[in-house]
């Protein structure tokens, strides 16, 4: 079933001002399972764009970047906050005329999806959870350190700024991947031409001082998962800096019937381990969209 190389669009779409950019993968059948990518930090669609060649053949993959990340365009003036990136993800969904998909949240795509999931449970027909934290076990020191930042903690726009240099986003490529040379350089790279970008360090800045509000909401989080135990694969790489192993087993206590797999690597899984993953959600995706 896998192998064929997806044929793949890259669109723009108008939502409330911004210019939302996405990679969507023409499937040979219309009613092929839908899956929503939702990207992380600092990267955008483009670290999708393996599995997007690997399974959109068979499934339709839709990947859009949030506003201050890759090809999307937000005019001067927007806020970026957790929550203006869900209502511009949700209005995209709603755009494309979506009403029943599988969800992939990843770093941050889990507290985009999981606001869309709290207004919209009838949207989601499972969810692939890869890296994506929503237990405070879960949290690394550094992650705590990044999380507890505000405008005014003396240092925080230095430590923020390291973050957001070239070594900073290559580290969160190759923290934990014990074979470094299973990594090209195209991803790092890519992210941070566009975090170089004019205002996207502010964006980026803005984004990390309001991480905390979905530390508050993870209570919130686990209720829904709880309430409406949607079909879950849990994937994790175990040397992630930021996402511990614990937050990963966290899941199985609100979703006792979620596949869990671990693999050792860093926060990026798909950079090393995509032909270990593709068939894993290839097969989740065929048993829950029937």
């Amino acid at each position: 079933m896998l192998g064929a190389i997806a044929r793949t669009v890259h669109r723009h779409v108008e939502v409330d001002d911004v210019r939302v950019f996405y990679r969507e993968s023409l499937p040979d059948r219309a009613d092929a399972p839908v899956l929503l990518l939702l990207h992380g930090f600092p990267s955008g669609s483009h670290q999708f764009r393996r599995l997007i060649d690997s399974l959109g053949s068979h499934y339709r993959l839709i990947a859009p970047d949030y506003p201050g990340f890759g090809h999307t365009q937000a005019p001067d003036g927007f806020t970026y906050t957790f929550d203006r990136l869900a209502d511009i993800t949700e209005g995209f969904v709603r755009r494309l005329g979506l009403d029943r998909f599988v969800m992939y949240v990843f770093d941050f795509g889990a507290p985009v999806g999981f606001r869309i999931a709290e207004r919209h449970p009838e949207w989601i027909a499972g969810l692939v959870v890869q890296n994506g934290n929503a237990y405070e076990e879960g949290l690394s020191d550094t992650a705590r350190g990044l999380v507890g930042l505000t405008p005014h903690t003396p240092g925080a726009q230095d430590a923020i700024r390291d973050v957001l240099s070239l070594p900073g986003t290559r580290g969160q490529y190759e923290t934990g991947v014990p074979d470094t040379d299973l990594l090209a350089p195209d991803g790092w790279t890519l992210d941070q031409h566009f975090l170089d970008l004019p205002g996207r360090k502010d964006a980026q800045q803005s984004l990390i001082f309001d991480y905390r509000t979905n530390v508050e909401r993870y209570d919130d989080w686990q209720a829904w998962l709880r309430r409406h135990t949607p079909p879950a694969l849990v994937l994790w790489g175990t040397g992630d800096p930021f996402f511990t192993e614990p937050g990963a087993h966290a899941y199985l206590r609100d979703l006792p019937d979620a596949e869990l797999h671990l693999f050792d690597t860093g926060h990026f899984a798909l950079e090393t381990h995509l032909p270990d993953i593709a068939p894993l959600i290839a097969d989740f995706l065929d048993r829950v969209w029937k």
